[in-house]
């Protein structure tokens, strides 16, 4: 029979170490795992996070291992490369940091010693190596040793169960396929039992057979996403004569789905609008090493939205995360890490970590469709062989897997009559209009364009936000990183949303902060802040309830603003979100309105600011309160200061009715003498950059026509820059006299009426 058992504690590690020891080194560092050793300098800025090799080393005496005739090591994930030791003998190499692989242990002696040398360095073959996201190294899931009988169900099949189910409605009833890869299965007898909670609804048992067993469930209880996710488990036995020598619990859904371009998504038939996140895994200080409470937390607060859909960027999660997919309801994006930039050399990989990922969660009922790559045109064309590698991972896919569906995230830039976007059954675009260029009220206009030039294809958002901290404002402007701004920003992208129903998915850009040691903005290195809760999960941002207004069923009221209590205002403007229908408005104990629901769940009110004054707003059983205070003048701690700036807001003169840096290239492209100023420092840093021919065009301060192409989607995103953020794009080295003399000039052109509140939105 098989067992198995941990072998998470007791380790040694060594950081910068390529080679593994003869014996267990009494003087490195005493570890448990998972373990990442960036869990800090993975998170603080400045792109500068150890990647290399380390060396995990563990002795394994005898009565350590598991009963069995062959003993197996399985590991979790590591990332991104392995290279296993077994007394002082290479038995394995993996390249791939999100899946399981294992390895048959070579022969047990009374004593052994097990070393892993892992590296997360820079190469040009395994994926990722360009992304805004942190790539921790470590062994950072769980490691095991599986005992089993000589016959056994696979375990050297790409890492997976060696057992496939595919459910088949049929009217009332599903017709269920049993594929399974047996060891040293000659004349064994293989019993197959399907339980539905406690009780037997179907079952085979047959001689071992390279052929499909087909079994029935009569009166199928469907999985049904979150209104109904039921569940059956399959028992796999595998007999050897009268012995049982190997059981498997495998457990699955039945369902049906359709992805139509003019409905959207259809579950068992009905329609039924994926709505829902992003997630990245990781945390502070632990980095991806995670726990079985963590995963469940992440669930919890992603239920508590009311999405039904999660997309598992970018790379492999971990089983127990697609275990709580399956369990909750979730309809599930997975994809492999093929990110941002093609590599020749790591085209064999990118075919390994489909297969990797299609083979070990075929079973899961969540999973809806497979992502086979994401922006992957942000340093070259979708061309040639990056083309050719895309129409191969579609064909494995639907190889490895004809039930469900293939898709692709795409980058903004890329034009959507390139054939790389129709490669896929579906597509998806990652947008950021109102936060990198462009404004909110983009979205609509773009994807009814995309839906009417090609009503056949499927389109949905697998990526849109913007990022907030602690900053607040009362006037919240594009690129202000305060929260305000980022509920304005998703307050009008569910407003769009709920106006096109031919959506097939939509995914915010992220459930949670996560870490991108590139990054430098906002005012914390280190971190993309788009999340709609903080890193810790501590702190639900506004724009959370936002969405759990418009999603969840779960009667609440959320007011707006706990964090921003000084204002200077005479008329505060106070937003509160919830589902019900009618919100009222206290303040001090006063009542000041009611208002009823029209279409979306936000409400708006204005308050006297008056010394200081309790909030608190109802809305049916439902109650919430904050405070509100006078002060004299705005409280500039809840202004973001920009850590190595060349020019903060307080630096920038803004005459009242004459541009300034801090606006739009639209409006001040909407003035002849604008324009021509915006024309001609175009040119002077084009001319620039052409004498500096040594520099890459991939490199900061290139010309962005080089990396992106010049479109009508690129032309719309720079109207929404600012002036400042579209210098600073194309010449990262700028001095603070050439930004105030640039700024000095627009200070001299007077605005049009129509353009006075342009982009302060």
């Amino acid at each position: 029979m098989r067992s198995s058992i941990s072998i998470n504690q007791n380790w040694r590690f060594k950081k910068e170490q390529a080679s593994p020891p003869n014996n267990l080194p009494d003087e490195w560092e005493e570890i448990d795992l998972p373990f990442t050793w960036n869990g800090k300098d993975g998170q603080d800025g400045g792109n500068d996070y150890y990647r290399g090799k380390c060396c995990f080393v563990r002795a394994l005496p005898q009565i350590e291992f598991p009963a069995g005739e062959e003993i197996y090591l399985q590991f979790d994930g590591v990332n991104a490369s392995a290279d296993v030791y077994f007394n002082g003998t290479q038995i394995a190499v993996h390249h791939g940091g999100y899946s399981t692989f294992r390895v048959k242990l070579p022969e047990v002696r009374n004593r052994n010693l097990l070393a892993v040398i892992v590296d997360n360095g820079v190469n040009d073959s395994v994926y990722p190596q360009v992304a805004d996201f942190t790539f921790y190294g470590g062994i950072y899931r769980d490691v095991k040793l599986i005992g089993v009988s000589k016959h056994h169900f696979d375990m050297d099949y790409y890492g997976s169960s060696g057992i496939w189910v595919t459910p088949e409605i049929k009217n009332e009833n599903a017709d269920v396929k049993v594929e399974a890869r047996i060891t040293n299965g000659d004349g064994c007898t293989v019993r197959y039992s399907v339980f539905d909670g406690e009780s037997v609804v179907a079952q085979h048992i047959g001689l071992v057979s390279q052929e499909p067993v087909y079994m029935t469930i009569e009166d199928v209880h469907r999985w049904n996403g979150r209104r109904d996710p039921h569940l059956y488990t399959l028992k796999a036995e595998l007999l050897a004569g009268e012995e049982i020598a190997d059981t498997l619990f495998l457990r699955f859904g039945c369902r049906s789905f359709e992805i139509d371009p003019q409905r959207g998504f259809l579950l068992n038939g009905e329609e039924y609008p994926l709505r829902g996140v992003s997630r990245h895994q990781d945390r502070p200080e632990i980095g991806n090493a995670l726990t079985k409470e963590h995963h469940r937390e992440d669930m919890d607060l992603i239920c508590e939205i009311g999405a039904n859909t999660i997309r598992l960027a970018h790379y492999q999660h971990a089983q127990e995360f697609y275990d709580l997919c399956d369990e909750r309801g979730m309809v599930v994006w997975a994809e492999i890490p093929y990110i941002s930039e093609h590599m020749s050399g790591g085209v064999e990989n990118t075919k390994l970590q489909l297969k990797e990922l299609i083979l070990q969660n075929y079973n899961h009922p969540s999973i809806v469709v497979w992502g086979i790559s994401n922006e992957i045109t942000m340093h070259s064309a979708p061309k040639g062989e990056l083309l050719e590698n895309h129409r191969i991972l579609n064909a494995l896919a639907h190889q490895l897997d004809p039930t469900r569906s293939t898709t692709l995230a795409v980058l903004s830039m890329c034009d959507p009559d390139e054939p790389y976007v129709h490669c896929t059954d579906v597509v998806s675009y990652n947008h950021y209009f109102g936060w990198y260029g462009g404004s909110p009220g983009m979205y609509k206009p773009w994807f009814d364009r995309f839906h009417k030039k090609y009503p056949d294809k499927a389109i949905g958002i697998s990526e849109y936000g913007c990022e907030a901290l602690n900053w607040h404002s009362s006037t919240p402007t594009q690129g202000d990183y305060t929260e305000e701004y980022q509920a304005l920003y998703h307050e009008e992208l569910i407003k769009q949303i709920m106006d096109m129903p031919y959506l097939w998915a939509t995914h915010v850009w992220n459930m949670f902060d996560f870490a991108a040691d590139a990054r430098a903005e906002g005012g914390e290195n280190g971190m993309n802040h788009k999340g709609l809760v903080t890193f810790d999960r501590k702190y639900k941002k506004d724009s959370f309830y936002a969405y759990k207004a418009w999603l969840s069923g779960e009667p609440f009221v959320h007011i707006c603003g706990k964090r921003y209590v000084r204002h200077a205002e005479e008329i505060v403007r106070v937003t509160v979100y919830s589902n019900q229908e009618e919100v009222s408005l206290w303040a001090n104990g006063n009542c000041i309105g009611t208002q009823r629901r029209e279409k979306y769940p936000f409400f708006y009110f204005e308050v006297k600011n008056e010394g200081r004054t309790v909030l608190t707003v109802k809305a049916g059983e439902c109650s919430d309160s904050s405070v509100i205070e006078k002060v004299d003048a705005f409280d500039e701690s809840y202004r973001m200061k920009e850590e190595g700036a060349v020019l903060n807001w307080f630096d920038i003169t803004a005459p009242d009715g004459y541009f300034s840096i801090n606006d739009t290239v639209g409006a001040v492209m909407k003035t002849m003498r604008g324009k021509l100023l915006l024309l001609s420092m175009i040119g002077d840093f084009a001319l620039s950059m052409l004498k500096k021919k040594h520099r890459k065009p991939q490199e900061k301060g290139s010309v962005p026509g080089k990396r992106f192409p010049i479109n009508r989607t690129t032309l719309e995103l720079a109207k929404g820059f600012s002036v400042k953020r579209l210098i600073t794009m194309f010449r990262a080295k700028i001095t603070k006299q050439e930004l105030l003399d640039i700024n000095r000039r627009l200070n001299q052109i007077r605005k049009p009426e129509t353009s006075n509140k342009e982009g302060a939105r």
